[in-house]
């Protein structure tokens, strides 16, 4: 299925950078988009922490960027190791190939466990928490012939169709994706599956701190990352509004192959699946159906170069002339409320791209900016 070797690519960081990674995503409006953005710009983490408070002074801040301190990194980075995990940056070997390449992907993800299961191609099984026992028989038998096919189940750990999908792929591999910190896992019962997970060939894997308590808000991000981790996601029984569904339209967002089971039109659980269908998802009656839309994606490695990295040794930029007042107020009447492309801010004012992008990044750490899919953006409306 590929070069193993190849999917291992990447540059570790030094333990220093990765003391200023976990610090400058840890620090006020500092998301992965705009983590990626400064580091392109200032060519290292250290460097982009510096700039932050005259970046955001710059974008029209009312009060100083609150910015993560080194002693706090350092005692997460400690948590971490207590609890036998570690955070991987985005550029490193292990980490998952195909989620860096996704629009916002985790700058640091932290995780326990065998990092290997992220090394193969992973495939996305997701369901109902409250499934039939045919619904959760059937994701299991998915999941077992997926994964004696050399594939990585990934799914949300919740209860249902992720608890039988985990359970039917502990002895091929599993990642687990968490809404909540890694110590804080969610639902409670599943905590010795959990276990049996980071314990054996699986892998825990969260972007939110220790002793995050997962909120409502938090499981579209786990859902992201189920998403973007996997070449492709397969919905086994769901209903019309559900989790599941937007993890499926996150997945064709990102260019992933998504599969649906059919089931019957009178089971509220089957509406969503049967909803996938009629807008294109492949239908999908056993696993063979599976694996050989993924053949041709698993024969390659699409997704080897790493997305983000700071060299062994920063290397000195060259002093960065920054916008003047007159181009910042030229972009700050350009937006509105709508969502626009960045493109189109450009055409519209004239200014060089980097000048935008860079007005933009001040904007965004000053809490005065919108991100939306699809890389638009919008003036944050502000009290």
């Amino acid at each position: 299925m590929g070069d193993d070797s190849a999917r291992r690519t990447g540059i570790a960081l030094t333990e220093p950078q990765r003391v200023a990674w976990l610090r400058l995503i840890r620090s006020d409006n500092v998301g992965p988009i705009t983590f990626r953005d400064l580091i392109n710009h200032f060519g290292s983490a250290q460097t982009a922490l510096d700039m932050l408070p005259e970046l955001s002074r710059r974008g029209g801040a009312k009060r100083a960027i609150r910015i993560a301190s080194r002693d706090e990194a350092e005692r997460e980075l400690e948590i971490a190791a207590r609890f036998g995990a570690r955070f991987l940056g985005i550029g490193e070997p292990g980490y998952p190939s195909a989620l860096r390449q996704i629009d916002g992907a985790p700058p640091l993800l932290a995780v326990k466990g065998e990092i290997a299961a992220a090394t193969h191609p992973v495939v996305g099984i997701v369901g109902a928490r409250n499934a039939s026992i045919h619904g959760a028989r059937f994701a299991a038998m998915i999941a077992r012939e997926t994964g004696r096919a050399g594939y990585t189940i990934i799914s949300g750990l919740a209860r249902g169709i992720d608890t039988a999908a985990h359970r039917a792929s502990l002895d091929t591999g599993t990642i687990a994706a968490m809404a909540g910190g890694l110590d804080q896992p969610y639902p409670p019962e599943n905590i010795p599956l959990l276990n049996e997970i980071c314990e054996g060939r699986g892998l825990a894997i969260s972007e939110m701190p220790f002793g995050w308590e997962p909120r409502a808000r938090d499981f579209p991000r786990r859902n992201r990352l189920i998403a973007g981790a996997a070449l492709g996601l397969v919905v086994v029984e769901a209903a019309s509004r559900s989790g599941s569904l937007i993890t499926a339209r996150l997945a064709g967002e990102f260019g992933r192959l998504v599969f649906a089971v059919p089931g019957s039109p009178l089971d509220p659980r089957c509406q969503g699946t049967n909803g996938l269908l009629k807008d294109g998802a492949i239908v999908t009656t056993e696993a063979a159906d599976i694996l050989e839309a993924l053949q041709p994606l698993s024969r390659i490695d699409l997704f080897s170069a790493p997305d983000l990295q700071e060299p062994p040794r920063e290397a000195m930029r060259q002093p960065m002339t920054l916008p003047g007042e007159e181009d910042r107020t030229a972009i700050v009447n350009a937006l509105g409320a709508s969502p626009v492309d960045i493109d189109a801010v450009i055409d519209h004012t004239g200014l060089p791209a980097a000048a935008v992008h860079m007005i933009l990044l001040e904007l965004d750490l000053a809490g005065r900016l919108n991100r939306h899919a699809g890389g638009q953006v919008s003036l944050a409306m502000l009290a």
